[in-house]
């Protein structure tokens, strides 16, 4: 209950936090709670299934587009809704054809995924609209997008957390361990790790649909953006994928690490989130939640 009351102390605090501080400050708070979201969801099925996807910029591309072609013609609530279904409905599709694959073969294949649906969108919109981009007329105020990652935020770590200590938590563990074995205790696998790959997918394209709201227009290179896989990898690794909270933990410095990169040093962004990488996986093979449990093993 402490734990609880905690928390919801704590989301109170956040939720009012637009009132008393700067428009920039809201804008890289949003940015920090869709990186919280989408790092806690990709954890969920990667982080414990050991199926490292690289897709991430694919799902968050197809909520960006959902909003892009739908906002003009339908209410924002029910476009925010159609996002995450396109998205689920997209993920399970793929998941039923591709999560028989492991190792290598998946990651390409994920990262050939985001190439691929860029690359179509792109041959569509040069084709058949001859322009492009697409403009985006919503009126969403920075704090209504705050309040919606906040939302969505609070749901995802709280959904994890539950879900953790469920049966399906447990049967992704063992899938990450030995799937053989957990196919001889009676998972089943292939269903578990689709409908889980569908469903953290459609978080991300609720988190790219949401996001989208920030934009005056749209155009692929924007929408499928493959530098957000790479940065929501090394967010959850740098947090620790055993946690619920380990991705947001380490979303936060590093969206203000970003930030400061990419002001500062804009033509060399890749370079230092190439170090970064290079960094946690060396030095931080179990994050920083890993790190704080052999500083406690260590304690007398």
């Amino acid at each position: 209950m402490a734990r609880l009351a905690f928390a919801a102390v704590g989301v109170t605090v956040l939720a009012a936090l637009p009132l008393v501080v700067s428009a920039y400050t809201v804008s890289l708070l949003i940015s920090i709670l869709a990186y919280v979201s989408l790092a806690t969801a990709w954890a969920f099925f990667s982080g414990r299934t050991r199926y490292i996807s690289l897709a991430t910029a694919a799902f968050v591309g197809i909520g960006t587009y959902t909003v892009a072609l739908l906002s003009d013609h339908l209410p924002l609530p029910l476009v925010l809704a159609i996002a995450p279904v396109v998205g689920f409905a997209v993920a399970f599709g793929v998941g039923l054809s591709t999560l028989r694959l492991s190792g290598v073969y998946f990651v390409i294949f994920t990262f050939g995924l985001a190439e691929l649906i860029k690359q179509l969108v792109i041959w569509f919109e040069i084709n058949q609209t001859k322009t492009l981009a697409r403009y985006i007329f919503v009126n969403a105020s920075g704090t209504l997008i705050y309040e919606l990652l906040l939302a969505i935020g609070v749901a995802v770590i709280g959904g994890v957390w539950w879900l953790s200590q469920a049966r399906l938590g447990y049967a992704l563990r063992v899938i990450g361990e030995d799937e053989m074995v957990a196919r001889h205790v009676g998972i089943d696998t292939t269903r578990v790790k689709v409908l889980v790959f569908a469903a953290t997918s459609a978080v991300m394209s609720l988190v790219g649909a949401v996001l989208s709201l920030r934009y005056t227009y749209v155009d692929p290179n924007i929408g499928f953006n493959s530098l957000v896989a790479f940065q929501v990898l090394i967010m959850a690794l740098l947090g620790g994928v055993g946690r619920p909270w380990g991705p947001a933990l380490g979303a936060v410095p590093l969206v203000l690490l970003f930030e400061l990169l990419s002001g500062t040093f804009p033509h060399h962004f890749g370079i230092a989130l190439g170090l970064c990488f290079v960094v946690i996986v060396y030095y931080l093979p179990g994050g920083l939640m890993g790190l704080v449990d052999r500083v406690r093993g260590r304690a007398p």
